[in-house]
Parts: C-alpha cells; sequence; structure tokens
C-alpha cells in the first residue's frame, strides 16, 4: 500500500510537485527578494547577521535617552517669555487651543521661573536646570518644532517608539534590528534599560516588533548587579554542549512542523545568544572594571545621580562592543508627568539625569565614539504653558524639543520653533515619523525602501510617511 505524507505548507507542495520544478519559480521569487530558501525555511532571516546599510551611514549606533513622561520645553530649551509676562492670565485669542489629557480647559497661563543662559561659541539657550548638559552645547542640535498625535502616555510612548499611538507595530529598534542586523554576534543588537526597575506605560510592547519576527525584539537588561538574569552556566561545559545539541535537534523538529509561527525561532535565537553571552556578556556590563574617575564622571559616587549614571556608562559600554540600538528610559514609569508640583519634580529628575548625560556626550567624545553614535535626548511630548492644579502643567503634543547628538549631526543649532507661548510648533515642524525617519537616514537606512511584507501589505517603518530633516545633518 503506498503511503502518500500530506503536504503541510505551500512551500512544501512547491518542493514536491512535478519533481520539485515547482520550487524553481518559488527560488526565483526568494532571490528577487534577496533571500535564500534556506533562511526563509528557518521563518525568519539570521538575526545575528550583519547586513549592509542602504547608503552611506553617519552613525553606527544609536543611544535613545527617552524621559518618560514628558519633560517642559519652556523650563529646558525653549524658553518664552510671554508666558511669565501673562503668568496667571488666560492665553491670548490668537494662540489656537488645544485638546489635553484633561480635555478642553481654560486655565490661567503658569510662569516658568527659569534662569536662562546661552551657552558655547553658539549660543545656544539652556535653563539653569541643565547645567551639565549646557556645556555640550555646541555638540547639541535642538528641534524645537517636535509635534506628535497622542494624548496620553501610553499611546504616545507607544508611537515614539513604534511610529503609532496604537499597539501592534514594530519598534523602532525592531526595524533597525531587521534591517542592519548586528555587529556583535555575542550580544543583542537591541539593549533596552531603565533607571529605576519599573517598566515604562505599555511595558514590553514599546521595544516589541508588532507584526514582524519575535525574533527582532530588544532585549532588556535588569537593574543591580546582575543584568542579565541567569546567565551563568550551573553545568559543566561538556555537559551543557550535549544538552544543548539534544535541544537543538528537537527544537528543530518542532519548528518544522511549525514554520509560520515565529515566536519559536525567536526563543531558540535568545538561547542561543544566551549560550554565547556567557562569555562577552559578563565583562560588558561589568561596571566595577571602570576607572574610579569614570565612575565619578557619571555621578556613581552620587546617590542622586547613581541609578541614571550607570545606565547611561552601560549603553556607552555597548555601543562600544556593537551594539547598534540601546534605549534608556529615564523615570521610567512616567515620572516627568508633572500634572502637579512641577518644579520639585523637574528638578530632581533634572539633577538626577543632567550630570549622566553629559558624562555619556564626555565619554564618547573622548573615546572616539560619538562620531558614529548618535544620542537622541527626548520624551513622548512635551508639557502645556497652562497650569494644572495650579503648580503643574499637562501634556502638549502640538510643540516640544527634542536633540540630537553625535553621529553626523550638526551641533550648536537650533531648527524649528514653536509660538510665543510654546504649545504649537510653527516652524519647520518635525513629525515622530520625520525624526525616525531622520534616524534610519543616519544608519544608513530609506525609512520607505526598509520594507517588510505583512500579510500582503509592504509596511515600512513610517508608515508610509515622514521625511529626514536633512538640516540636522553636517552640511558638505
Amino acid at each position: 500500500m503506498m503511503h502518500i505524507e500530506p503536504t503541510r505548507s505551500r512551500r512544501d507542495f512547491l518542493k514536491r510537485a512535478g519533481l520539485g520544478f515547482g520550487a524553481l519559480a518559488y527560488a526565483d521569487m526568494l532571490a528577487r527578494n534577496g533571500l535564500s530558501d534556506e533562511t526563509i525555511a528557518q521563518s525568519v532571516p539570521q538575526q545575528q547577521l550583519s547586513r549592509q546599510p542602504m547608503a552611506a551611514p553617519t552613525a553606527k549606533s544609536i543611544i535613545f535617552l527617552f524621559m518618560e513622561g514628558g519633560p517642559s520645553h519652556i523650563d529646558l530649551f525653549d524658553p518664552k517669555p510671554e508666558v511669565n509676562r501673562l503668568a496667571g492670565q488666560s492665553l491670548p485669542p490668537s494662540i489656537p487651543r488645544v485638546i489635553t489629557a484633561m480635555g478642553e480647559v481654560e486655565a490661567p497661563l503658569l510662569a516658568a521661573p527659569r534662569t536662562w543662559q546661552r551657552h558655547g561659541q553658539s549660543g545656544l539657550w539652556v535653563s539653569e536646570w541643565l547645567p551639565h548638559t549646557a556645556q555640550h552645547a555646541d555638540d547639541l542640535c535642538v528641534i524645537r518644532s517636535c509635534w506628535a498625535n497622542g494624548l496620553n502616555h501610553v499611546g504616545s510612548v507607544c508611537q515614539m517608539n513604534t511610529g503609532s499611538v496604537n499597539a501592534g507595530r514594530p519598534s523602532l529598534g525592531s526595524w533597525i534590528n531587521y534591517g542592519l542586523g548586528t555587529e556583535n554576534d555575542n550580544l543583542p543588537s537591541y539593549v533596552v534599560l531603565t533607571d529605576n526597575g519599573k517598566l515604562p506605560l505599555g511595558g514590553k510592547r514599546n521595544w516589541g516588533t508588532g507584526f514582524m519576527p519575535a525574533t527582532y525584539q530588544g532585549t532588556r537588561f535588569r537593574e543591580g548587579d546582575a543584568p542579565i538574569p541567569h546567565l551563568k552556566a550551573r553545568v559543566s561545559d561538556d555537559r551543557q554542549t550535549r544538552m544543548r545539541s539534544l535541544l537543538q535537534r528537537i527544537n528543530a523538529q518542532h519548528a518544522a512542523e511549525r514554520r509560520a509561527q515565529s515566536e519559536l525561532d525567536a526563543r531558540i535565537n535568545a538561547y542561543e545568544l544566551a549560550f554565547r553571552m556567557q562569555a562577552e556578556a559578563p565583562e560588558a556590563v561589568d561596571l566595577a572594571s571602570e576607572t574610579a574617575s569614570t565612575q565619578s564622571l557619571y555621578g556613581l559616587d552620587q546617590p542622586e545621580t547613581q541609578a541614571m549614571g550607570r545606565v547611561c556608562l552601560m549603553a556607552r559600554r555597548l555601543v562600544e562592543r556593537g551594539v547598534r540600538f540601546v534605549q534608556v528610559y529615564c523615570g521610567a514609569g512616567s515620572r516627568w508627568d508633572a500634572h502637579t508640583h512641577i518644579e520639585k519634580n523637574h528638578s530632581e529628575l533634572c539633577r538626577a539625569s543632567d550630570q549622566p548625560v553629559a558624562a555619556l556626550l564626555t565619554d564618547l567624545k573622548q573615546r572616539g565614539l560619538l562620531d558614529d553614535t548618535l544620542v537622541l535626548w527626548g520624551g513622548e511630548f512635551g508639557r502645556t504653558p497652562m497650569s494644572e492644579k495650579g503648580d503643574g502643567r499637562d501634556h502638549n503634543p502640538t510643540g516640544f524639543t527634542m536633540w540630537m547628538a553625535g553621529g553626523g549631526v550638526r551641533g550648536g543649532q537650533t531648527i524649528g520653533a514653536t509660538d510665543d507661548f510654546g504649545l504649537h510648533a510653527i516652524e519647520d515642524r518635525v513629525h515622530v515619523h520625520d525624526l525616525h525617519a531622520t534616524l534610519l537616514h543616519a544608519l544608513g537606512l530609506h525609512h520607505l525602501q526598509l520594507v517588510y511584507a505583512n500579510n500582503g501589505r509592504r509596511e515600512n517603518p513610517t508608515m508610509n510617511s515622514g521625511n529626514v530633516v536633512q538640516q540636522v545633518f553636517n552640511l558638505s
């Protein structure tokens, strides 16, 4: 009796039908996409493989310093004398009103009692809340005209990470991981760090892969002395090798029947990476190996700066070892969200983050890493000039500030402007999609040509939107 083995997928059918001639067309289609049959058979491309950029890059890696909760741009980088002059009064009728997290409210203006100074040869304005960052004025490209679509934190943090206020799309780091792979086979290509042990609002989806294979997601390093838990082997090398070989065979058999599911491949890749990390990762996260002067530079010897100093120093060590995208959450859990007591809230957070952030720029520069490491600073939105609850500020996605440094960025410049009250971006407006397009451009990736096919749709990082902000980069 003839045994007929049922085919389990269209791929199997093409390979078997007509003595395999059907696979010729299939192989041609793969070749047109630059993929091998072996790669597709594993459900996902090999995440560990380094891939060439589409164009000449200005940066090799990105460090995103995410001030979660929304720092007040009009108290840090965007001085607005009119806010203080008219404090206690309503916005002039000429300024369009906005819908805030509390709805459309007619609150009086709240003074921003900052002391402002120009810094560096560029004369960049920075308030007294960030004295250490101000020393790097000539390295900073300050974009005062950012805007976004979200009103609340969960949607806005999601958009700043994925381009959409709705969950389900890949994070920017995942797109970079997909497009470029890694430069270090023994470390993740995309790492997430938080300063206080908390998750950002929206949780792990902020570094997730959405509809892309799970293998491209970010890897969160924990706080404390063991950022990567369970890394140390508890058995002999020989036994571990035999266990690993057995698991490889079992997993391969299981995956062969479930090629459309990427989660198992991601888990296998994660375990394989963990195996390789046992040799290199402990050294990479060993901050004690840094000199006392370096640790002091980052503020590890001061209680108020220690937490942010640790993750900033770790970020430098990771990009130094080939990690492409490092995201550092400052105030994880939306601590910058100052609906009340903004003076106390922001002064404490600035004190905790200013020295470590400046130290990161100093350290990268003195090691020759700033030239090819792009540093991005900012939150999911800014804050309103109007008061909330008498001494706080509400969410403001219609106009806020972010800055970049290094990685081909032309420092000592300000791009764009908000209105006289810092409420709306009105000049050279930069949407989140424009920001993402610019970051990808720095890495040599075109945001509209970096494509992933999802259910018949050609998806890209900026949802067919966005423009590179060319003014950001050095002029040739």
